[in-house]
């Protein structure tokens, strides 16, 4: 059993507007589906496994940055998309939020049922993460949503999320079934979090599984808990600073996408016609693709794909999007008629940055980045949860942006 991880997440209202969920879903399922294309079922459900990249992916779909809506949205988004297609794509998702939550342990037997998987044991991986985190480890934070991922390989993923009564926070779990041996065979990889006090475990009375998997951790080096155990805390602001994003790779980017002209690059005719700021998109969407771990520890960057729905960074800008998706739909559609070429192209753009960060050094203000994105927005029906976004007064003057 693996325990990937955690995320600490400041609490946000509201409801995702039908515009940004209609596209969260198709943006979703065509990244989805490329990285099914590229590398099949298990490393889809390693992603979500990965509280870095879940994160980094609800931001390159256009959610607020580092909210706890992230989770719900993403997954409602999800399930909705993969759902009706889960028979070709081999993926299935169960559960969700509140009420949803406790309907897992039926939609698993359904799965079950419809792919000879054994639906008894899927049903009690599902209820045992939950004791985990919600019973066995009393940290204050009271599970709301539960999501169970899982191929028709009956290999899983449970992403799952506690509300804090106190702070306003709420704390995301994710979980791996990764080399699964037994619950009992160190299924943490560690617990980390802002410290509630004193923290009881395993009260519940038929937890003895549960009992011994803790008093196993217990007598693991402390040291090495803490080095393997990936945890993310995001901030109570809205706004995103300088110290949010990793410069050097954001300025490459944004110097590979807007400053040289995309028909140098042999690579990328394919995507000819597609102007820059829709590079600046999919290249960010290539990198939730097929970046390696590393490349997710600053999720916020991500938020400069598709805004966010806040208005943070800036709008949703909703041409750019509807763009984003055409392109990789296109890339889908064709790589199934056996016609990869524009999915590698979206994977080279990717490399091309990577490329480019290597000499490159950052020497720009990413306000001003900010500014000049807020300041375009109306050009792309640009949208928060407010309402569209208004072309600037004329007599104010623009701002000059130099990333190299």
């Amino acid at each position: 059993m693996k325990r990937s991880g955690t995320a600490d997440l400041p609490l946000h209202y509201g409801k995702v507007p039908a515009w940004l969920y209609e596209r969260m879903s198709a943006l979703g399922l065509s990244i989805v589906e490329a990285i099914l294309a590229d590398y099949g079922k298990d490393e889809v459900l390693r992603r979500l496994s990965d509280p870095f990249w879940f994160q980094s992916f609800g931001a390159v779909l256009g959610m607020d940055w580092h909210s706890s809506g992230i989770t719900t949205s993403v997954m409602g988004a999800l399930k909705r998309a993969i759902n009706p297609q889960s028979t070709s794509l081999g993926l299935y998702i169960c559960g969700g939020k509140g009420k949803l939550s406790k309907d897992t342990p039926m939609e698993l037997l359904r799965v079950a049922d419809h792919t000879g998987l054994a639906g008894d044991e899927l049903v009690r991986a599902s209820k045992l993460t939950a004791k985990v985190d919600n019973t066995a480890i009393q940290d204050g934070y009271q599970l709301y949503l539960h999501n169970f991922i899982l191929s028709d390989q009956g290999n899983w993923t449970v992403v799952q999320q506690g509300m804090h009564d106190y702070d306003g926070t709420a704390r995301r779990y994710h979980w791996h079934s990764e080399n699964l041996k037994s619950f009992l065979d160190e299924p943490h990889t560690g617990i980390n979090g802002i410290s509630q006090g004193r923290i009881l475990n395993l009260t519940a009375a038929g937890a003895i599984s549960n009992r011994q998997g803790i008093l196993t951790i217990a007598k693991t080096d402390p040291a090495k808990i803490i080095q393997e155990f990936a945890h993310l805390v995001m901030p109570q602001r809205h706004d995103i600073q300088a110290s949010d994003v990793d410069l050097k790779r954001l300025g490459a980017l944004l110097y590979v996408t807007r400053e040289l002209q995309t028909d140098n690059f042999e690579e990328l005719l394919l995507l000819k016609g597609v102007g820059p700021r829709t590079m600046q998109s999919l290249a960010l969407v290539s990198e939730v693709i097929h970046g390696g771990p590393s490349r997710f520890q600053d999720p916020a960057r991500f938020s400069f794909a598709h805004g966010g729905k806040d208005g943070h960074p800036f709008p949703v800008p909703i041409t750019i999007y509807d763009d984003s998706i055409a392109v990789l739909r296109k890339g889908i559609e064709k790589s199934k008629l056996g016609q990869s070429d524009k999915l590698r192209t979206i994977n080279k753009l990717h490399q091309i940055v990577l490329q480019a960060e290597s000499n490159f050094t950052p020497q720009f203000d990413i306000q001003e980045i900010i500014e000049q994105e807020r300041r375009d927005s109306w050009k792309y029906d640009g949208r928060t949860v407010m309402g569209k976004a208004q072309k600037p007064d004329p007599n104010k003057p623009g701002i000059q942006l130099s990333l190299f």
